[in-house]
């Protein structure tokens, strides 16, 4: 099964959508479902609900941490190269959806709210959150394959 119905998997059974897309990596990370869960469990919905950056990105940069991040603080080279990685990855979801923001990409102007939506077949419709996992889990992908040759 691929990542992107992983990820899309996940997330159709009440995982956010950095959990969706970190879970569906847990063959390539070594994390526990449960591992990649707790990890990720901050930012759906934006960043604890707030609308911010999208989960599906932050799940991205939370799966190119752990296969590519940098350890040494003293090593600028690498943190430049993790940075631009981020930057690369962030900006191809955003070149498909022009924005990396959630409120932007859900057209969003409720007020912020802990309390998740309930999944219903109505908030599927509404919402491309399904789609736009399986998005990241593909450019993540496309990624991991590029540096594999």
């Amino acid at each position: 099964m691929s990542h992107r119905t992983i990820a899309q998997d996940y997330f159709k059974q009440g995982f956010n959508c950095a959990q969706a897309v970190v879970m569906a990596f847990g063959d390539v990370t070594g994390l526990t479902e449960g591992e990649g869960a707790r990890m990720a469990s901050s930012f759906g919905g934006g960043l604890g609900r707030m609308r911010e950056v999208c989960g599906t990105v932050s799940g991205m940069a939370i799966v190119a941490g752990i296969l590519y991040g940098y350890e040494d603080a003293r090593d600028p080279q690498a943190k430049q190269a993790h940075y631009a990685l981020i930057q690369k990855l962030a900006g191809k979801f955003r070149e498909t959806n022009g924005s990396i923001v959630c409120r932007e990409l859900l057209g969003d102007k409720s007020a912020i709210t802990s309390t998740p939506e309930a999944r219903t077949d109505n908030y599927y419709k509404k919402r491309p959150c399904v789609e736009l996992v399986g998005m990241a889990a593909d450019i993540l992908d496309e990624e991991i394959a590029s540096r594999r040759g």
